[in-house]
């Protein structure tokens, strides 16, 4: 059994449905933003200036990357040539020669169609983010529910586009390649974590440059407030809000939400093959397939139902816990969803029974993404002990308010480590006596993926919802808005940086378990290639081998040599616009309010430096895997990922939680704690702020892509590397010659990342 069955094709296309509803829906919020009021001239001026700077820096970007794209769309599509068609599309599609053709086309199609919805995800939510955010401020001159409604939909147009846009290109693959779909998956995953790479790194330099630069002069050397008009870099910060945290998390949780469809597939089609007939006998039990699409269908109509009942009224004021309300709606309706589905399709074709694992998997899923993010916002919201123990430290100066944050990081980034670790334990318990089986447990793994990100839709709204009312509040500070209306924005403001950490949690953690699903992926995909060949197949990862553990070693140093050079742009940017703003603090008429400063100039800054990093970081991601895996061979190369995802996973972590409570130790104090603005302290807090900003909105959230991008190279690479150094065989001059080009290529990206900025 090799096709579906009729029920089995009504589901796809009823999840194809599904997929459609989620995007029309998106636009239909995005109609209802576009409908309200944008308030006074004032603040459409304002509005004007972020507008601009924000599509001017995508633009941009686009064309910076373009060229890459297209290079890579034509070398995925060529690689059939080096890695042939699998089994499963000869089956599917009749002939080698009918295969490769296919598969040809597959691949670099499913690598640009992941590279276009990644990057119009980003694109399209950052647009709405920035027509939302004026709306918002207009919105809070009537009302906070009325400004929490147009700041939470502005964002659930983001969630709902990602969950659609990521059902829909599975779909289609699965649709057109049937039990073949992995051939094409890869390159739809990769094109994703790519483009998903390239906004985190650019966004988030140019966000954190403007944000620290802002900073350090406006608020500690010239003592004015956040986002006074006078200050030259603060409409910067304000594009950089949505530069970064929009268009940023929008394609970086895309790729997640992506990425584990993808793995899920992949594994279910190898549990499929192995559960019916015998392995490779052209037999698939299909269930495990389709069954992660019937989850990502399920999990569209809950975030969309969820995200409408979002809504609180003008005593309660409780904007988080409207939010909550609306995620725990859609994960009940979730998990009713899973059970219904289960009970009516997961049935064993021997015994007849119900087979519940994969919906326990799939249900620890959500209960682990619901338990990261009060994790996070244990460690990072001004309600708990851990953020006013940083604010207190600040009392005594920023070196004990920046080691309080460092030791909170530290901790925090521990539970997480053990919070993931359990959850993957979990699926073990769930397989019981199957666990002597690592396909069984790799594929509750990546359900356990499917369930952390069945609420996508919720998860990017709680997120852009930050970014728009930050946004929001800077235009009513900029235009002079009344107080009610700036107290509305100031309330909006802090939930908002409650919801951009609880998310960065979530999406750390959605990215570990992917990885994880894909080193799943990695091991099985190797392991059938080395038995078509003939070979002993790769079980397992023996880290007592030389090789392995200097892979290993290597693995766990990249996301440290990676956040090293994300920290010294920002902060080799942000010298640029201290220098910048200081410049013209000293134009007379600035800090009187009668002249406009040159916002262009700072814009112009960011944008430069921001640019610069993006290709560089594209073949470090490439060129690592390549020189370890034709290096020192498939096993080490298997070694290396496992210390990627180690050390990616304990970084983020750390870097996000630290540069959050720094953050919010930073408003705490704001509050009137500690002496409150403008005091020794509130200086102090602003210093540890801007210390942790290029940690939790650079180098913390773009390792989540970078990881998933060398697990995804790693994954199609591996094939070749098994079929051109067969049991370790010495190197032919041509691989030789891939290694020197991979090393220059890697060489020359450390060292133009560390050359000075030249800004036009």
């Amino acid at each position: 059994m090799n096709t579906p069955t009729p029920f089995e094709q009504t589901a796809i296309w009823a999840v194809f449905g599904m997929a459609l509803l989620g995007i029309a829906y998106a636009f239909v919020l995005r109609a209802q933003i576009l409908s309200q009021d944008k308030g006074t001239a004032r603040m459409q001026e304002v509005w004007g200036f972020i507008r601009a700077g924000a599509n001017a820096y995508l633009s941009r970007q686009f064309r910076t990357i373009a060229l890459l794209i297209g290079i890579l769309t034509v070398v995925l599509g060529a690689s059939v040539l080096i890695i042939p068609p699998s089994h499963e599309a000869v089956i599917r599609f009749g002939s080698v020669d009918a295969a490769t053709q296919w598969v040809a086309w597959g691949r670099a199609l499913a690598f640009l169609m992941g590279s276009l919805f990644s990057y119009t995800v980003g694109y399209v939510g950052m647009n709405v983010a920035v027509e939302g955010n004026v709306r918002v401020a207009a919105a809070a001159r009537l009302g906070y529910n009325p400004a929490l409604q147009v700041a939470y939909r502005s964002g659930s147009v983001t969630g709902m586009l990602t969950v659609g846009l990521g059902l829909l290109g599975g779909t289609i693959i699965f649709l057109v390649f049937g039990i073949s779909a992995p051939d094409a998956l890869l390159g739809y995953g990769f094109g994703g974590s790519l483009i998903a790479l390239f906004m985190r790194v650019g966004g988030g330099i140019y966000t954190k440059a403007a944000d620290v630069g802002a900073d350090l002069v406006g608020k500690v050397e010239a003592g004015i407030p956040e986002d006074d008009p006078r200050n030259a870099a603060v409409i910067a910060d304000l594009v950089g809000d949505n530069v970064g945290d929009c268009a940023g998390m929008a394609a970086d949780v895309f790729e997640s939400f992506e990425v584990t469809t993808v793995s899920a597939l992949i594994l279910g089609l190898v549990l499929g093959d192995a559960m019916l007939g015998t392995i490779g006998d052209g037999q698939y039990d299909l269930r495990f397939v389709i069954f992660p699409l019937l989850l990502r269908g399920i999990g569209v109509l809950a975030s969309a139902i969820g995200n409408l009942i979002v809504r609180t009224d003008e005593t309660k004021r409780d904007a988080l816990g409207a939010m909550d309300r609306g995620l725990y709606l859609s994960a009940a309706i979730a998990i009713t969803g899973f059970a219904a589905i289960t009970q009516v399709y997961m049935i064993d074709p021997v015994s007849g029974t119900v087979d519940w694992k994969p919906f326990l998997a799939t249900v620890s899923g959500i209960f682990l993404a619901i338990g990261l993010g009060k994790l996070t916002e244990y460690y990072t919201s001004t309600k708990y002990g851990p953020v006013q123990e940083v604010s207190a430290a600040s009392e005594t100066g920023a070196a004990t308010n920046i080691l309080s944050g460092t030791a909170l990081g530290m901790e925090s980034s521990t539970y997480s480590a053990i919070v993931i670790a359990g959850a993957i334990f979990v699926s073990i318990l769930i397989y019981g006596s199957a666990a002597a089986d690592l396909i069984h447990v790799l594929y509750g793994v990546a359900l356990t993926g499917i369930g952390m990100l069945t609420l996508t839709g919720n998860t990017i709204s709680m997120d852009s919802f930050g970014p728009i009312s930050d946004n929001a509040n800077g235009i009513g500070e900029m235009s002079n808005l009344e107080k009610s209306a700036r107290d509305v924005m100031d309330d909006l403001d802090a939930v908002g940086n409650t919801t951009k950490a609880v998310t960065k949690g979530i999406a750390i953690g959605s990215a570990v378990i992917a990885a994880v699903a894909l080193f799943g992926s990695y091991i099985s995909d190797v392991g059938k290639v080395q038995a078509a060949l003939g070979y002993a197949q790769l079980t397992a990862i023996n880290v007592a081998s030389p090789a392995v553990f200097i892979g290993l070693l290597i693995g766990g140093a990249v996301p440290m040599l990676f956040s090293s050079l994300m920290i010294r742009a920002v902060a080799r940017a942000a010298a640029e616009i201290v220098t910048e703003v200081r410049r013209q603090f000293k134009i007379p008429g600035i800090m009187e309010g009668t002249v406009i400063p040159d916002y262009a100039r700072a814009v112009s800054i960011s944008t430069s430096a921001a640019q610069r990093e993006l290709l560089g970081i594209g073949i470090m991601a490439v060129a690592i895997p390549v020189l370890v895996g034709f290096g020192l061979g498939i096993e080490a190369l298997g070694g290396f990922l496992a210390g990627v995802i180690l050390s990616g996973q304990l970084l983020a972590v750390y870097q996000s939680n630290a540069g959050g409570a720094w953050d919010n130790a930073k408003k705490h104090i704001e509050e009137g704690h500690h002496g409150g603005k403008h005091s020794e302290p509130h200086k102090a807090a602003v210093v540890g702020d801007t210390v942790g900003d290029p940690l939790k909105d650079t180098a913390g959230p773009a390792l989540n892509p970078m990881v998933k991008v060398m697990n995804l190279v790693s994954l199609i690479i591996a094939p070749i590397i098994v079929s051109t150094r067969p049991m370790d065989a010495p190197m032919t001059p041509s691989l030789i010659a891939l290694l020197a080009l991979s090393m220059c290529g890697l060489v020359w990206s450390i060292w133009r990342s560390k050359q000075p900025t030249h800004t036009a």
